[in-house]
């Protein structure tokens, strides 16, 4: 039998956040957010076939004098889908939630996995337009493990329906597979399902792996503060990392999360925040 979670995560999930959605391109984004809209914007970024709630014993915890917003990208969550995705719409998502959530020019967005590529592209294409920008173990110049899983059809293919609730949340492992914290584990796979004909399904559409791939001549010098942060035991490598320094110009530091694994908010969620913290106090 588990144990019970901590005190700090019930509290963080007590936190009701206020749940909106504005229309991108023709398509509803929903997001979340914690916080005072008057206070600066944080935008919290989910991986492939992820969604907004991965982030919700996070958000709560950043939003000491700052709103906290989490998306859920066109095709994952309960955003509508398109017939087609890209890094380059999925920026302008972002853009979308920024501008209907708060101030553009105060906002840093931070992205994990194939978040962190979407970020880093909405940078590239953007950068003057937002504070700041944070990859957290994003690796650009390997696919993403949610995209080579797929391709390989090895995960993510066509939606299988299950009986029941409790049958698609027994199958619930993230790509690529780690220690977790079974509390947070729990809750993410409790989000992650919806109903459907005949049963139960994930939220996610697998279409979003038929997209183009962030690689490193598609970044350059970028218009705002750029930061990288790296599990210890995560997908991007400590000579991955230098090569993104020296491509963004030798100005983002590197962060490492000591112990964690590529899905940090799954297994080491208070040492995130806890550099997340350090990070937006400068």
């Amino acid at each position: 039998m588990s144990s019970p979670p901590p005190a700090w995560f019930s509290a963080a999930l007590a936190a009701a956040p206020e749940e909106r959605a504005v229309t991108c391109e023709g398509t509803s984004i929903a997001y979340r957010s914690w916080g005072d809209p008057a206070d600066r914007t944080i935008v919290l970024v989910h991986g492939g076939a992820a969604h907004s709630r991965w982030w919700d014993h996070i958000a709560p915890l950043l939003a000491k004098g700052w709103q906290v917003v989490a998306l859920d990208l066109s095709g994952h969550g309960d955003s509508g889908r398109r017939d087609r995705y890209s890094l380059d719409v999925w920026a302008r998502e972002i853009l979308a939630v920024v501008t209907d959530a708060g101030t553009a020019t105060s906002t840093v967005v931070i992205g994990h996995s194939m978040g962190g590529l979407v970020t880093l592209r909405l940078a590239a294409l953007a950068g003057p337009q937002i504070a700041g920008a944070v990859a957290i173990d994003s690796p650009i110049r390997d696919m993403a493990p949610e995209d080579r899983e797929a391709r390989q059809h090895r995960a993510f293919g066509p939606l299988r329906v299950y009986p029941s609730a409790e049958a698609v949340i027994a199958r619930f492992r993230p790509i690529p597979d780690q220690p977790v914290l079974p509390w947070i584990a729990g809750h993410v796979a409790e989000t992650s399902i919806r109903p459907a004909e005949g049963g139960w399904t994930w939220k996610f559409d697998p279409r979003v792996f038929a997209r183009d791939h962030l690689t490193p001549e598609l970044l350059t010098r970028l218009d705002c503060r750029v930061a990288l942060f790296r599990a210890e035991h995560g997908l991007v490598t400590p000579q991955q990392g230098e090569v993104l320094y020296d491509r963004l110009g030798r100005v983002a530091p590197v962060i490492e999360i000591p112990v964690a694994a590529h899905h940090i908010m799954l297994d080491q969620p208070v040492a995130l925040v806890a550099a997340l913290r350090t990070l937006l106090a400068d």
